[in-house]
């Protein structure tokens, strides 16, 4: 547990009024960040990467959280593993952040060496009698679910993670996205907090003032509405697609392919939402006109009338659909600062130029993403701005934002603050 300023912390979580965004010093002071990192970064299951980074073995991946570095690796049998980027003679690190492909792990410093599986197999001049069995790489606890790679940097990490993975096994499946190729990638550094950022995915209320290349795929509608402020024949088209939507959902899970809303917002630790939702337009994929970026599907997948199975949590949002998915990843920098990680998989076969278009596969949510960024980092300026004052939260279109930030608020307390 970190050392707290006496009741600075406190006193800014008691002072948020239910319904509003959180008080300023809540997005933008240094020592909340520290405190952030602390619990939902190091005591809470996070979304770091996938399977299919590391695809063969040797390959491995350094993810950086905090002060903390984390190697992503596929050992020689196969078998995914997490290990703490520390060397354990003295400490220093083993891999620089980036991809790379590695036969054994081995220090640069003293050039003590590991294998994949994190065992000391070589530490020189340490004396015949040196016990290399207890200085094996320090392991992290993770699960990979339908072929996400969630840590937890906790000794007791939060138990309710297998709600998420008995609702999310079976949903991807279909797609299996352990078996993906990543076909593309971007980093985005946000002028942010991270809170602001994931604030910004959990409402539509921005989107069409915003993104008109998402919105040709994405039905704002299903992230609330005010119904009062409808025309007569918004709201008719609005009934009617929450019509569509029972009778799709149904349909969806009669075919064996589960759709209805998941949701743990609340007095839980482990916070995500799912739902299959419905793609407007061409209805196939999230793309400039809403058809299929790829002709070869995701794993076994046989349809392009699936929508789009989406699942975010709270450093996380994915989309699958038939022939790609777009998978998010959110890693706290600083308190101003978050870099977005977004990856689009498609089928491991698949063949750029051939099979799909890398600009129509990408160029959406390339887009949005940017525009996210811009929205971000505006509104970190406006909390950084002696103005401030935190805002109501729109009952019809920003429910979810408020439920985040109640359950930042709780975990907060859960753990001391």
């Amino acid at each position: 547990m970190l050392n707290k300023l006496p009741s600075s912390i406190s006193a800014l979580l008691d002072a948020r009024a239910n319904g509003h965004s959180l008080p300023a010093g809540l997005y933008v002071r240094e020592d909340v960040f520290e405190a952030d990192i602390d619990v939902f970064f190091h005591n809470h299951w996070i979304c770091v990467g996938l399977d299919c980074d590391v695809p063969e073995a040797g390959d491995a991946t350094v993810v950086d959280i905090g002060k903390t570095s984390l190697i992503l690796l596929r050992d020689d049998d196969g078998e995914i593993r997490v290990l703490h980027n520390v060397c354990r003679h003295r400490g220093s690190r083993l891999l620089d952040p980036g991809k790379t492909i590695v036969s054994k792990l081995v220090c640069p410093y003293h050039t003590w060496t590991y294998e994949l599986t994190g065992e000391l197999s070589y530490a020189p001049h340490m004396g015949k009698d040196f016990d290399k069995e207890c200085r094996s790489l320090k392991p992290v606890t993770f699960k990979s679910i339908g072929g996400l790679i969630y840590v937890c940097l906790s000794d007791n990490p939060p138990e309710d993670i297998a709600i998420l993975e008995q609702a999310m096994v079976e949903r991807l499946a279909p797609y299996d996205i352990r078996n993906a190729k990543i076909a593309f990638q971007t980093d985005v550094i946000e002028d942010g907090n991270w809170k602001l950022t994931m604030e910004n995915n959990r409402e539509c209320y921005h989107c069409s003032a915003n993104h008109p290349e998402l919105c040709v795929s994405f039905v704002d509608l299903d992230f609330g509405f005010d119904p009062e402020t409808l025309s007569p024949e918004d709201r008719e088209q609005a009934e009617e697609h929450f019509r569509l939507y029972e009778e799709r959902t149904k349909a969806w899970e009669a075919d064996g392919f589960p759709s209805a809303a998941v949701e743990q917002l609340a007095d839980c630790a482990t916070n995500f939402r799912t739902q299959r939702l419905i793609i407007a337009g061409a209805g196939e994929s999230q793309t400039h006109d809403a058809t299929a970026a790829s002709s070869k599907l995701l794993g076994q997948m046989t349809r392009k009338d699936l929508g789009d199975t989406h699942l975010w949590g709270h450093n996380s949002w994915n989309h699958f659909m038939g022939d790609h998915a777009v998978v998010a990843t959110v890693i706290p920098l600083s308190a101003g600062k978050t870099l977005v990680r977004t990856k689009w998989l498609v089928h491991k076969d698949a063949v750029e130029g051939v099979d799909y278009d890398l600009d129509k596969l990408t160029d959406v949510w390339v887009a949005t993403t940017d525009q996210d960024a811009d929205l971000v980092a505006r509104s970190h300026a406006g909390a950084l701005d002696p103005a401030y004052q935190p805002g109501p939260y729109s009952r019809f279109s920003e429910t979810n934002l408020d439920k985040f930030a109640s359950w930042y608020i709780d975990r907060m307390r859960a753990h001391g603050y």
